[in-house]
């Protein structure tokens, strides 16, 4: 069962959702800077995240299958457009967004594969994904107060490798949220010495994997499952076609064919 919209839209009102989705931003905009004259697409609950950065982003669009009142999920936020939705069916063209983020879309996706499919398909060629997920070795993925102690939880390499499989070419990582998931004003306020002190200390157990992937348009040689194969099928070995008189024969028609009849060998040509 998916989180409701109302309860996110209560998390990050609080102050340790606030304090969270600065830190996310924070490192949000190491990698892509204020995202200038760029369409950013927010899959998920990307809602918070899509705010930071709609002053100078040419459109910013949050995109949510959650069920709810539409207080809970439109926002008031100038410059952020937003939408209920198939997850794995969006009312958007090929190639409509330079940016993409995923932001509480693929733990508790019920097909995660359908949602990358999606988000590979309304991506701009070379344009940029931002995976954020629950980290399975930090302690916000065992804390159901807060949306990342919900669905499934990934490690950094689970999450690369399972990119690059998906026709994106991994590009940078991280982790992010390393101060407890505690709702303590004293521990939100010293948000920014538990990020510094957790990124060189111990910077795998951040609460949030951070992912950053290009789309590619076409998959990596031998990155593809082989067909299976049933049977081998029965004929005759190096004849490409029937002979005339036996193609004759089966079509029930009779021809008359003065000459000898030999097998037609097959002919190849080599393109350049």
């Amino acid at each position: 069962m998916r989180q409701r919209a109302s309860d996110l839209e209560n998390f990050y009102a609080s102050s340790l959702g606030e304090t969270a989705c600065y830190l996310l931003l924070r490192r949000l905009n190491d990698l892509w800077g204020d995202c200038a004259n760029q369409t950013v697409l927010g899959m998920g609950y990307a809602h918070p995240l899509l705010a930071g950065l709609s002053l100078t982003a040419k459109s910013a669009v949050a995109v949510t299958p959650h069920l709810g009142a539409a207080s809970y999920w439109a926002g008031t936020d100038r410059g952020v457009s937003a939408c209920i939705s198939e997850e794995d069916r969006l009312p958007f063209a090929d190639g409509s967004f330079d940016r993409v983020i995923l932001l509480h879309a693929v733990e508790e996706a019920e097909s995660p594969r359908a949602v990358m499919r999606e988000a590979w398909r309304v991506l701009a060629p070379e344009g940029r994904a931002l995976i954020i997920v629950a980290n399975r070795k930090g302690l916000w993925s065992l804390s159901e107060g807060t949306p990342f102690g919900h669905g499934r939880p990934w490690t950094r390499r689970q999450l690369i490798q399972w990119l690059n499989d998906h026709l994106f070419q991994v590009t940078a990582s991280t982790t992010a949220l390393h101060l407890p998931p505690i709702n303590w004003r004293f521990l939100t306020h010293a948000a920014d010495g538990f990020e510094n002190f957790g990124s060189l200390a111990v910077p795998g157990l951040g609460g949030a994997v951070m992912v950053e992937a290009i789309k590619h348009l076409y998959a990596k040689p031998g990155s593809g499952a082989a067909a299976p194969v049933t049977g081998l099928a029965t004929g005759r070995k190096g004849v490409a076609q029937l002979p005339r008189n036996e193609a004759a024969r089966s079509d029930g028609r009779k021809v008359e064919i003065s000459h000898v009849d030999r097998p037609v060998t097959p002919r190849f040509h080599q393109t350049r």
